[in-house]
């Protein structure tokens, strides 16, 4: 075998061995009790804010502690701590994706992104509008 021929095989070797270890990034979302069940692992979290309980915000004193409720769609509920500001328009958001860690009594946030579909309302009616149009130009041609 020629020593070009097994440089690249070991590049390739290397290669599949790096792709393999950060395949252990890749993660799928967890509900609540799948979380609790992997205690201090990082997780995906997606859940919507329960309204029902306060949302614990001070910037003055603390303006890098954010605690809520947030409900998965299995009906879990957990105590969410967030150790930075927090995000606009929280409380519009319909699901809420969190990365992070939970611990004993509650979730240790580390990211948050909100997921708000005002935002993607009026492109949508426009869209269902232009689809409608053709519709129409196209049977009277």
């Amino acid at each position: 075998m020629k020593k070009s021929h097994i440089i690249i095989l070991i590049g390739i070797a290397v290669l599949i061995g790096c792709l393999l270890a950060y395949s252990a990034d890749f993660s799928t979302y967890d509900t609540v009790s799948s979380a609790r069940q992997k205690e201090g692992k990082f997780v995906h979290l997606i859940a919507k804010l329960d309204k029902t309980k306060p949302i614990q915000y001070d910037p003055i004193n603390n303006p890098n502690y954010l605690s809520f409720y947030a409900i998965d769609s299995l009906g879990g509920q957990t105590k969410v701590v967030y150790r930075n500001s927090k995000p606009n328009d929280l409380e519009k958001s319909e699901r809420i994706v969190m990365k992070g860690k939970m611990q004993s009594d509650h979730f240790e946030c580390s990211d948050i992104l909100l997921k708000c579909p005002s935002k993607y309302k009026d492109d949508k009616e426009q869209l269902e509008k232009t689809v409608q149009e053709q519709q129409a130009t196209s049977s009277t041609n």
